[in-house]
C-alpha cells in the first residue's frame, strides 16, 4: 500500500509539474510575465526571486512579494505537482504588454495549449526511454531493428457470456500453456484450441506474479465458426530498439496512442449521449493509484509505459472544451474571436466555477465507484 501511494504521488506530481512548466515556458518565450512558478501547491513554504535591484532574494511563507522584478520560484507546502501564476490570466492588467490579457488571441491560445503539448512531449520521451531499456508491447508491427525478449501469449479481450468469462479469465492474463504444452505463437495456440472443440482442456494462466489453472471446454464460436473459448489473444514481449530508432519509434507510438485514446474518449461520450452510461472501465484517482502500484510492482518498464499513457490521457482531457479545463478557456477565446469582444469576466468566471464543481462531483462519484469495487473484491 505504501509503495502504491508513494508511486502514485510521484507520477501525478511529474505529470502536473510538466503540464504547468509548459504554460510557464511558453508564456516566458512570448514575453508574458509568470509571477510565480512553484513545485507543489500553496501555501508557499519558501521562494527565491530577483528583486528590482537585480539581486537574488528569498521569501518565507505565503506573504506578498512586492519587490519582485521577475518570477518567484517557490517550493510549496503540499509537495505534489506544481502551479504557475501568469500575470493577467484572470483578465487584469490588459493594457500592459507583459500581461496575458493584453496579448493576442493566438498568443493566449499558444500559452493555454502549452500544458497539453508538454504532456504529449513527456509521453514521447518516456516511451522513447522505455524502448531503449525494453518496453512491453504487442509484437505485430514491430520494427525490423527490434530486439524481442520475454515473449508471451496474452489475452486482449474476453467476450461476455463465453467459456472464458465463466472461468473468470480476464484481459491481461497470460496463457502459459494448455494440457502441459507451451506454444511459441498465438496462431499455434488458436489452431490447437480449434481442433479440440468440445474437449475439456486444462489452461495454465499467469496474472501478475500468480499462476493458476482452469479447465475450460472450447465451443464453436458463432462469430468465427471455429472452436474457441471467447477470447482475443496476441503475441506480446519486451521490445528494445537502438538509441536513435527508439526515439523515432517513441514518437510514432505516442502519435498512434494519442489517436487511439481520442477515439476511445469519443466512443465513451457517444455512449453517454446514447444513454449507455459511463461504462465499467471508467476509473478515478483510487483506481489510477491502484494501477500505478501494480505497474510499479511489475517493473520499471511497465511503470514508464503506464505513466506515458496517463500523460496522454491528461493532455486529451485538458484539451476537452469543458469549463475549468484548458480546452474550456480555448473555447472562450474562440467565442471572443467570433463575436469580436471577450465574454464578461464575471460570466466566464462563473461558468468555469460551475464546470469545476461538476468535475469534482464526477471525481467523487467515480472515486465512490472505485472504493465500492475494491470493497467487493473487484
Amino acid at each position: 500500500m505504501l509503495l502504491t501511494i508513494i508511486t502514485f504521488l510521484v507520477v501525478l506530481s511529474l505529470l502536473v509539474f510538466v503540464h504547468e512548466m509548459g504554460h510557464f515556458w511558453v508564456a516566458r518565450k512570448l514575453g508574458v510575465k509568470a509571477e510565480e512558478f512553484g513545485f507543489g501547491f500553496p501555501p508557499r513554504a519558501w521562494g527565491i526571486y530577483k528583486n528590482k535591484s537585480g539581486r537574488w532574494a528569498t521569501v518565507r511563507g505565503n506573504k506578498e512579494v512586492e519587490d519582485a522584478a521577475d518570477t518567484v520560484y517557490s517550493i510549496n507546502a503540499i509537495p505534489m505537482g506544481g502551479f504557475v501564476k501568469i500575470k493577467g490570466e484572470d483578465g487584469e492588467n490588459k493594457e500592459e504588454r507583459d500581461s496575458f490579457a493584453g496579448r493576442s488571441a493566438l498568443e493566449r491560445a499558444a500559452i493555454l495549449l502549452a500544458g497539453v503539448s508538454m504532456n504529449i512531449v513527456l509521453a514521447a520521451v518516456l516511451i522513447s526511454l522505455g524502448f531503449m531499456i525494453g518496453l512491453p508491447q504487442a509484437l505485430d508491427g514491430v520494427g525490423p531493428k527490434a530486439a524481442i525478449s520475454a515473449r508471451k501469449i496474452q489475452i486482449i479481450e474476453v467476450a461476455p457470456d463465453s467459456p472464458a468469462a465463466a472461468a473468470l479469465v480476464e484481459a491481461g492474463d497470460v496463457i502459459a500453456g494448455i494440457n502441459g504444452l507451451s506454444f511459441a505463437a498465438s496462431d499455434n495456440l488458436q489452431q490447437y484450441i480449434n481442433e479440440r472443440a468440445g474437449d475439456k482442456l486444462r489452461f495454465s494462466f499467469e496474472r501478475g506474479s500468480s499462476r493458476f489453472d482452469k479447465e475450460i471446454v472450447p465451443v464453436v464460436r458463432e462469430e468465427t465458426g471455429k472452436g474457441g473459448i471467447g477470447i482475443v489473444i496476441g503475441d506480446t514481449g519486451i521490445v528494445r530498439y537502438p538509441f536513435f530508432t527508439a526515439i523515432w519509434e517513441g514518437i510514432k507510438t505516442t502519435v498512434l496512442l494519442t489517436w487511439a485514446i481520442i477515439v476511445a474518449f469519443y466512443n465513451l461520450l457517444a455512449g453517454l449521449i446514447m444513454g449507455r452510461g459511463l461504462g465499467g472501465e471508467l476509473g478515478g484517482p483510487v483506481r489510477i493509484a491502484q494501477i500505478t502500484g501494480d505497474a510499479a510492482r511489475m517493473g520499471l518498464a511497465y511503470l514508464i509505459n503506464f505513466t506515458a499513457l496517463l500523460s496522454i490521457n491528461l493532455a486529451i482531457i485538458n484539451a476537452f472544451p469543458f469549463p475549468a479545463l484548458d480546452g474550456g478557456r480555448l473555447l472562450f477565446l474562440a467565442i471572443e474571436k467570433i463575436k469580436g469582444s471577450p465574454v464578461k469576466k464575471e460570466v466566464e468566471g462563473t461558468i468555469h466555477y460551475i464546470g469545476f464543481a461538476l468535475l469534482m462531483l464526477l471525481v467523487l462519484l467515480v472515486t465512490y465507484k472505485d472504493i465500492a469495487r475494491i470493497w467487493q473484491g473487484g
